[in-house]
Protein backbone atom coordinates (compact mmCIF):
# COMPACT_ATOMS: atom_id res chain seq x y z
CA UNK A 1 0.00 0.00 0.00
CA UNK A 2 1.37 3.41 -0.91
CA UNK A 3 0.15 6.92 -0.16
CA UNK A 4 1.39 9.93 -2.17
CA UNK A 5 3.80 7.99 -4.32
CA UNK A 6 5.85 9.78 -6.97
CA UNK A 7 4.40 9.56 -10.46
CA UNK A 8 7.85 10.22 -11.95
CA UNK A 9 10.54 8.91 -9.60
CA UNK A 10 13.39 9.47 -12.07
CA UNK A 11 12.21 13.03 -12.72
CA UNK A 12 12.09 13.70 -8.96
CA UNK A 13 15.61 12.33 -8.60
CA UNK A 14 16.92 14.51 -11.43
CA UNK A 15 15.09 17.67 -10.31
CA UNK A 16 15.51 17.33 -6.54
CA UNK A 17 17.61 14.53 -5.08
CA UNK A 18 20.57 14.90 -7.47
CA UNK A 19 20.75 18.65 -6.73
CA UNK A 20 20.90 18.35 -2.93
CA UNK A 21 24.19 19.62 -1.52
CA UNK A 22 23.26 20.59 2.05
CA UNK A 23 21.53 19.27 5.13
CA UNK A 24 19.37 21.49 7.34
CA UNK A 25 17.88 20.69 10.71
CA UNK A 26 14.11 21.13 10.75
CA UNK A 27 14.61 23.87 13.36
CA UNK A 28 16.85 25.93 11.05
CA UNK A 29 15.58 29.41 10.16
CA UNK A 30 17.01 28.80 6.67
CA UNK A 31 14.39 26.08 6.04
CA UNK A 32 11.39 27.65 4.31
CA UNK A 33 9.45 24.57 3.21
CA UNK A 34 9.37 20.80 3.63
CA UNK A 35 8.51 19.32 0.25
CA UNK A 36 8.56 15.58 0.93
CA UNK A 37 8.62 13.42 4.04
CA UNK A 38 8.92 9.71 3.17
CA UNK A 39 8.19 6.83 5.55
CA UNK A 40 8.48 3.07 5.06
CA UNK A 41 6.92 0.24 7.03
CA UNK A 42 5.50 -3.25 6.96
CA UNK A 43 1.78 -3.94 7.06
CA UNK A 44 0.90 -4.91 10.62
CA UNK A 45 4.05 -3.40 12.15
CA UNK A 46 3.16 -0.58 14.58
CA UNK A 47 5.79 1.94 13.40
CA UNK A 48 6.96 3.65 10.23
CA UNK A 49 10.66 4.27 9.60
CA UNK A 50 11.78 7.64 8.27
CA UNK A 51 13.28 7.15 4.82
CA UNK A 52 14.11 10.74 3.91
CA UNK A 53 12.89 14.30 4.22
CA UNK A 54 13.49 16.99 1.62
CA UNK A 55 12.91 20.71 1.77
CA UNK A 56 13.80 24.08 0.28
CA UNK A 57 16.16 26.61 1.85
CA UNK A 58 15.98 30.41 1.67
CA UNK A 59 18.06 30.37 -1.52
CA UNK A 60 15.42 28.17 -3.18
CA UNK A 61 17.73 25.15 -3.24
CA UNK A 62 16.67 21.60 -2.34
CA UNK A 63 18.08 20.26 0.95
CA UNK A 64 17.98 17.14 3.08
CA UNK A 65 16.02 17.92 6.23
CA UNK A 66 17.33 16.40 9.43
CA UNK A 67 14.50 15.19 11.63
CA UNK A 68 14.84 14.45 15.37
CA UNK A 69 13.26 10.98 15.08
CA UNK A 70 13.90 7.83 13.09
CA UNK A 71 10.40 6.39 13.29
CA UNK A 72 6.83 7.32 14.10
CA UNK A 73 3.91 5.14 15.19
CA UNK A 74 1.40 4.23 12.49
CA UNK A 75 -1.46 4.97 14.86
CA UNK A 76 -1.70 8.71 15.58
CA UNK A 77 1.30 9.45 13.37
CA UNK A 78 0.39 13.10 12.84
CA UNK A 79 -0.21 13.62 16.55
CA UNK A 80 3.26 12.23 17.32
CA UNK A 81 4.77 14.38 14.58
CA UNK A 82 3.12 17.43 16.16
CA UNK A 83 4.54 16.47 19.60
CA UNK A 84 8.06 16.48 18.16
CA UNK A 85 7.42 19.77 16.40
CA UNK A 86 6.01 21.42 19.52
CA UNK A 87 9.02 20.27 21.54
CA UNK A 88 11.39 21.79 18.95
CA UNK A 89 9.22 24.87 18.26
CA UNK A 90 8.77 23.94 14.60
CA UNK A 91 5.64 25.22 12.82
CA UNK A 92 4.79 22.29 10.53
CA UNK A 93 1.80 23.91 8.87
CA UNK A 94 3.93 26.91 7.93
CA UNK A 95 6.55 24.57 6.45
CA UNK A 96 3.84 22.93 4.32
CA UNK A 97 4.01 19.50 5.92
CA UNK A 98 0.24 19.06 5.96
CA UNK A 99 -0.24 19.91 2.30
CA UNK A 100 -1.76 16.82 0.75
CA UNK A 101 1.26 15.50 -1.14
CA UNK A 102 4.13 16.06 1.33
CA UNK A 103 3.87 13.02 3.62
CA UNK A 104 4.43 9.82 1.67
CA UNK A 105 4.07 6.30 3.09
CA UNK A 106 4.98 2.91 1.61
CA UNK A 107 3.85 -0.24 3.45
Amino acid sequence: MEANNLTDGLGYHNQVTAKIKDDLDWTSPDLVRITRMRFLGDVGYPALDKSYCHGINKKGEPVNVILPFSELPVKNMKRELLKWAKKDKVYLKGLGVFNGDVISILR
